[in-house]
């Protein structure tokens, strides 16, 4: 539990962190302060994770827990209808290029075979 509260939480650090990087990444020691942070949210003597996760994630997250399933439930039904449409889709692209490369194939083997002549059909080895 201690672990997955410390993902959680540095995994929203490093997803806000993506943009306030750009913004205050000019500020004196902003690197090492942002070190000394994770260190905080990892130590086991501190436990900043789960102080953060206990504080603010898990309430935010039990406020919004039917919009979340209504998220997912949403999510899964779309996945599902997305995954058969584009596998109808490929399937269709699958036959399409199988009867494409035999009408080729055929249509080279049928000019292979024309390109022989009676007499070469008919003189043997011995005759050349």
């Amino acid at each position: 539990v201690r672990w997955m509260m410390y993902w959680i939480v540095f995994a929203l650090f490093m997803a806000t962190e993506t943009f306030t990087d750009l913004l205050i990444s000019w500020f004196p020691f902003y690197y090492e302060v942002k070190m000394a942070f994770v260190i905080w949210l990892l130590s086991p003597y501190t436990r900043g994770a789960s102080l953060l996760y206990r504080k603010f994630v898990h309430p935010t997250l039990s406020r919004k827990e039917k919009d979340i399933d209504g998220y997912i439930l949403r999510a899964r039904e779309r996945s599902y209808e997305t995954m058969v449409r584009f596998g109808k889709r490929g399937l269709n692209l699958a036959a399409t290029a199988a009867v494409q490369a035999a009408a080729k194939s055929q249509g080279a083997l049928a000019g292979r075979l024309r390109s022989f002549s009676m007499q070469d059909l008919r003189s043997g080895p011995e005759d050349t």
